[in-house]
């Protein structure tokens, strides 16, 4: 059922699935689409849908598909290029979505999103609604980066990221990323032998983030660091992730019978709200903020507004209203929230007490840097 915090015990209960394919998985090492893979993951997929629960697939591919079908030597350099690529690729990887879901008596519908369409609150929440009505209709919903005119968003992981942000949007359950990484690993398994995947993942701490590799294949653009990005943003919407490998059939149906494949993240035990959600990971980030020992265990654990007397440094520049991370002294982001004060304001008024910020700038509208109303603690 939906809200259900979902384990490996009771995954075959959850109701709202979000399942990433990368490019990887999609196409042969030509880059052109491997036909038998798409048949069989949209079977899978048929099959949950068949069960009563709500499906949605983020998919990669464009880009490699285009990339084939022009006839490229390599992926492209330049964004123009990689536009091109996507514009040829996408109708194409629908075309053979629609006519294969179509075989299992399933209805596909294409939904094209940017950045832009997360950072906007009122698209964000547009989002949310026309993802709702699919699903009540029993459509299955495939979303892909509208890569044909986004420019900043063609970039390492990408999809990712974007899976991870649709689970949020849609409140899902789970959220299952295929690609031909196997799981989380507790070294680079290309290079140490004795690399070990790890099963579960109960806190991603600064030491896994820190671990994690660069990009995989040459095909796709997604690596580990991205997924773990991906895996900060579900567990903290209370929504559990798995990465697993697209290689092994059947995969999607053996995750979901609680099989001990891949690596699961485990989520937070509460969901956040709406409006949190959207403000830690729609809304766009600016700058950074680092507090000292004391400020981060207060906001943790007493649930504090950030105030000046905490803040250790500022870096970047940023707005009143901006949403900014927070982050302790060795580098972990602990929090994310609106700031009430902007970048130059905060490089006067660090390390000082409440009652001495007025003095020095002249007015003090907020006793708060960040009010714990317009903070998303992220550990």
């Amino acid at each position: 059922m939906v809200g259900v915090l979902i384990n490996r015990a009771n995954l075959s209960s959850a109701k709202r699935i979000v399942i990433k394919i990368g490019s990887s998985t999609l196409t042969h090492k030509t880059g052109k689409l491997n036909f038998s893979k798409i048949e069989n993951l949209a079977r899978q997929i048929a099959d949950l849908v068949n069960q009563g629960k709500e499906v949605i697939l983020v998919s990669s591919g464009a880009i490699a598909v285009g990339v084939a079908r022009l006839g490229l030597s390599e992926r492209p350099k330049t964004i123009p290029g990689k536009q091109a690529a996507a514009a040829v690729g996408q109708g194409i990887l629908m075309h053979t979505y629609e006519k294969i879901f179509a075989d299992y008596g399933q209805i596909v519908a294409q939904i094209l999103l940017t950045k832009a369409d997360a950072v906007d609150r009122k698209r964000y929440t547009n989002c949310k609604n026309t993802f709702m009505a699919l699903l009540a209709q029993g459509v299955i919903p495939i979303v892909n980066e509208n890569d044909v005119v986004a420019v900043d968003e063609i970039k390492i992981g990408d999809n990712d990221t974007l899976s991870a942000i649709v689970a949020s949007i849609v409140d899902a359950d789970v959220l299952i990323i295929l690609s031909d990484i196997a799981g989380l690993y507790t070294a680079n398994p290309q290079v140490d032998p004795d690399a070990e995947l790890v099963a579960e993942v109960t806190d991603i701490t600064i030491e896994i983030e820190k671990s994690a590799g660069g990009a995989g294949s040459t095909v796709g653009t997604g690596g580990m660091a991205t997924k773990i990005q991906a895996a900060k943003i579900a567990v903290n919407s209370g929504i559990s992730m798995l990465i697993a490998s697209g290689e092994q059939k059947d995969i999607i149906a053996k995750l979901m019978q609680g099989e001990d494949l891949g690596t699961i993240f485990l989520p937070k035990e509460t969901k956040l709200q709406f409006r949190k959600r959207w403000l830690a990971f729609g809304a766009r980030l600016k700058g950074k903020i680092i507090v000292d020992q004391g400020c981060e265990k207060a906001l943790i654990e007493r649930g504090s507004s950030l105030l000046s007397a905490g803040i250790v440094s500022v870096e970047a520049k940023f707005d009143i209203g901006a949403t900014v991370p927070i982050y302790n002294v060795f580098g972990r982001e602990i929090a994310r929230g609106l700031v009430n004060f902007n970048s130059q304001e905060l490089e006067m008024i660090k390390g000082l007490k409440s009652s001495e910020v007025e003095k020095l700038l002249g007015h003090k509208a907020y006793e708060e840097v960040i009010h714990r109303d317009n903070m998303v603690i992220l550990v």
